[in-house]
């Protein structure tokens, strides 16, 4: 404060010509705070004192003298930012698109304060569902501490890292895909060669050395293995799992389990307000009566692409030969309340064959 204080002139050189002829009158690079109220004035200063560490300025009628340290000003947000960068060595700093000139700025401020000004990367903005800019006061889309309470900061990461020149959509259902994204790079890392790691995101987001654990299912589908099977804890959720897995263990497997709270609080939060199960037509009932008549022939053990075959199939015999997805898109509306769901067979066989058949039959009763 008392560097800003010593090169007050030559900061408002460069402040003053960005501002309107009325703004340039009365501005200042400090904002001293009331010591009635507390509440951070813009006020005029009209004079000040460089040996004292002092300013002095007129709020109504009264002169003030006050300190620039110890809490009693605070500085406009071109100079505070130059200063944070000046006071931390920060030597990189990312901001968006929106506020290039005022990096500008900040960076003439922070080397007339002595320190040369950090590298810079203007990203572009982050949109919400309808492609709008978000922003907190409109609430449309979502906040870094809402992600990190739905996914690990790991996927954030990973979500930041990809394509920062590019516009991106920051909503709720960007979330599970972030996620998905990135257990599908922790897989891969693995089995590439040096190179084709350093082009791995996952490769910078954890410094070179990713964890090891094999993804056991896309947090997508934790997402609908919660709705279907009410699951209201991390315990029933795990019995799915190991039913799925009977040797897996949460202690050998700390991603999954993190993402079963994730999923747990995500789908509490974002997806059961919006879940809509509709009643099957006759057609679809039809169809879907079908499905359970064949899968009271099946093993529960039985192979997830076996079981897709079965769902495929039961489809084509019930009038969706033509298109398959309308059936698929039938099941999911009727079952999960969506408009797209998991891989039918995978779920079949995790969820289970006896589990899934009173599934549907509560469906379509």
């Amino acid at each position: 404060m008392l560097l800003v204080l010593e090169k007050y002139e030559k900061i408002k050189e460069i402040i003053l010509p960005t501002l309107g002829k009325e703004r340039q009158k009365t501005y200042s690079p400090f904002l001293p705070i009331c010591p009635e109220t507390g509440q951070v004035l813009e006020v005029p200063i009209i004079e000040i004192k460089k040996k004292g560490g002092k300013i002095i300025y007129k709020n109504g009628s009264k002169k003030i003298e006050t300190e620039v340290t110890n809490g009693k000003c605070k500085l406009q947000w071109k100079v505070d930012w130059a200063m944070r960068w000046y006071a931390f060595d920060v030597d990189y700093e990312m901001y968006g698109k929106d506020l290039i000139e005022s990096a500008i700025l900040s960076s003439k401020i922070c080397q007339t304060l002595g320190k040369k000004s950090p590298n810079g990367f203007a990203y572009e903005l982050f949109l919400d569902e309808k492609g709008e800019k978000i922003s907190k006061s409109k609430g449309n889309g979502i906040t870094i501490e809402q992600w990190l309470k739905y996914a690990s900061p790991e996927s954030l990461a990973l979500y930041m890292y990809q394509n920062p020149k590019r516009a991106k959509k920051l909503y709720a259902d960007v979330v599970p895909k972030a996620v998905d994204e990135y257990l599908s790079c922790i897989d891969k890392f693995s089995e590439q060669d040096t190179q084709h790691r350093l082009l791995n995101p996952v490769w910078h987001v954890h410094n070179g050395n990713p964890p090891k654990e094999k993804s056991v299912m896309p947090f997508s589908f934790l997402l609908n293995l919660v709705g279907t099977s009410n699951a209201a804890d991390k315990d029933v959720l795990w019995k799915f799992i190991k039913k799925y897995k009977k040797d897996i263990k949460a202690s050998e497997h700390p991603i999954l389990d993190s993402l079963v709270e994730y999923a747990l609080k995500y789908f509490k939060d974002i997806v059961q307000p919006n879940k809509k199960h509709r009643k099957p037509n006759e057609k679809e009932k039809k169809a879907l009566q079908d499905l359970v008549n064949r899968l009271n022939d099946c093993k529960d053990q039985m192979d997830p692409e076996a079981i897709q075959t079965i769902v495929y199939s039961v489809g084509k015999d019930n009038g969706y030969k033509e298109n398959l997805r309308e059936w698929f898109k039938a099941i999911y509306e009727i079952i999960f309340g969506d408009q797209d769901g998991p891989r039918m067979g995978f779920f079949i066989s995790f969820f289970g064959i006896k589990e899934t058949i009173e599934l549907i039959n509560k469906c379509i009763k």
